[in-house]
């Protein structure tokens, strides 16, 4: 990356959640700020999460209220509820169409997009904006089994990041306290077909 490369995050919030724990460890978000700060000029920092809105207390909500006030451009909309076929509760909280529409409209300031998330939905999106001339990094693994990065999205960016290599950049020490939240539960996606994710989150 250029030094005065312009560059933004667009971080699917349950994906990237479920792919750090895939790998055994959490994001520490401010020191994932300061290694994008590093590599050039970070125009922005979005982050995309559904909520679920009639619960009084949300797990996620002290993490959304900290990335609002220190440095993310924070993202969200409340979840639908539906019953399965099984009759389980389910709830969807798809953000892919904000995360795309931002992108799209920010393309043409930016040099690089980096996109944290292996949806292979996403492989249309990246398509677009390299037609625009920016250049596109996908941030996911494929270190488990299965892979959390659809094959199709990987091909199609310009660089494929395994978060395994990032981990010691911006994971968080386990013994660190600060004023940053500590724990926080995203609820589970449910994995879909290619090796991607979908944002729908079960309530088991």
């Amino acid at each position: 990356m250029a030094d005065q490369e312009r560059i933004a995050l667009f971080i699917d919030g349950a994906n990237l959640y479920a792919t750090a724990k895939s790998l055994g460890f959490d994001i520490d978000y401010k020191r994932l700020l300061k290694e994008f700060q590093s590599k050039g000029k970070l125009i922005r920092a979005f982050y995309y999460t559904a909520l679920v809105e009639d619960q009084e207390y949300s797990s996620i909500r002290p993490l959304i209220d900290w990335l609002d006030y220190n440095g993310y451009s924070v993202v969200t909309k409340p979840t639908k509820e539906f019953i399965d076929s099984l009759g389980r509760r389910k709830v969807k909280g798809n953000m892919d169409i904000e995360l795309a529409v931002d992108a799209m409209e920010m393309a043409e300031h930016l040099d690089h997009i980096v996109l944290f998330s292996g949806d292979g939905d996403f492989r249309s999106l990246v398509e677009a904006v390299q037609r625009k001339g920016v250049r596109v990094s996908v941030v996911s693994t494929n270190a488990t089994q299965p892979a959390m990065v659809a094959d199709e999205l990987r091909r199609q960016a310009d660089e494929f990041i395994d978060l395994v290599h990032l981990a010691a950049k911006i994971g968080r020490d386990p013994n660190e306290r600060g004023d940053r939240p500590q724990k926080y539960q995203e609820r589970r996606p449910v994995a879909s077909g290619s090796g991607g994710y979908e944002q729908d989150f079960i309530d088991d």
